[in-house]
């Protein structure tokens, strides 16, 4: 896998996984107790935004680990199919 091609995948997981860990840090105003006239009782009150970011980052990085080990070991989807088929690939 070439390197610019790595990098964008990781970008990408990196942007996806952080809507899958955005929730588990968020403290809503009502759960803090300290709700902000005019804004709704579900907004954010505070949030940790570099623990957010490092946590992502870890979760992107084995995502990345997984993409990269399905894409190095099996380069051809036909052979792939073939192998869980129990057929030998074609050449």
């Amino acid at each position: 896998m070439r390197t610019s091609i790595a990098i964008a995948i990781f970008f990408c997981l990196w942007f996806i996984t952080l809507f899958g860990v955005l929730p588990f840090f968020a403290k809503t105003q009502d759960e803090a107790g300290e709700v902000v006239p005019g804004t709704p009782e579900s907004a954010p009150s505070r949030i940790n935004i570099w623990k957010l970011f490092l946590v992502n980052t870890l979760v992107a990085i084995v995502a990345f680990a997984v993409v990269y080990v399905v894409i190095a070991n099996f380069d051809a989807i036909a052979g792939f199919f073939g192998v869980v088929l129990g057929r030998e690939p074609a050449n």
